[in-house]
């Protein structure tokens, strides 16, 4: 009987310590071959957590960064990376403990330390907190990858992240769609809608 105890402690010891999350979750497992493709290089907002399968705290952060994410799918990337297993990219964001949590916004260069609670909730709140902070700093023409007011206005690059849609492709696009959608209802001839142009692009 202590034997059967002991294979099956040493079992759930094995799968506890072999990874925190699968394919299935909304975290997504960033590793040194995808985390600068995935987080860097996105527009994104990333939550990303350096854990180590191993560690108590990360294990009990898992079943929260789970909720946070599945929450915030398709809103805030979440991430999450095996700093135990990729060590170097620990040391490339000053990782010194597990769970280390860090915010990628507008400045990927220079992520923000997350110092909140540790529940899904809490994360959440610093997401959409740091999003709504990602969006003012692109309003005002400080986001990575957008134009800055004045110069973007003639600029056809500026209308990058606008959609146009039309009765072939409003229903996949929109309605069909999960993601969340802003949509601006216009007439050419409209000269409240000409003075909303160089804003909404």
């Amino acid at each position: 009987m202590a034997r059967l105890v002991l294979g099956l402690m040493s079992c759930t010891l094995f799968i506890t310590v072999n990874g925190l999350y699968s394919s299935s979750d909304d975290v997504i497992e960033l590793t040194p071959s995808n985390f600068n493709r995935e987080v860097i290089q996105s527009d994104s907002l990333w939550l990303v957590e350096f854990y180590a399968p191993w560690c108590g705290h990360c294990q009990r952060l898992t079943p929260e960064w789970k909720k946070a994410a599945t929450a915030l799918k398709d809103v805030v990337k979440v991430g999450a990376v095996d700093a135990d297993k990729h060590q170097s990219l620990g040391g490339q964001y000053g990782v010194q403990g597990f769970p280390t949590i860090k915010i990628f916004g507008s400045n990927k260069n220079k992520p923000e330390d997350y110092q909140g609670g540790r529940t899904g909730e809490a994360i959440v709140d610093a997401a959409l907190s740091a999003l709504r902070q990602l969006v003012k700093d692109r309003l005002g023409g400080r986001g990575s990858g957008y134009s800055s007011g004045k110069q973007g206005r003639g600029d056809s690059s500026s209308k990058k992240d606008v959609i146009e849609l039309t009765d072939d492709n409003f229903d996949k696009n929109v309605l069909d769609s999960e993601d969340v959608w802003m949509v601006e209802f216009y007439a050419p001839w409209c000269g409240h809608c000409k003075n909303l142009e160089p804003e909404w692009a």
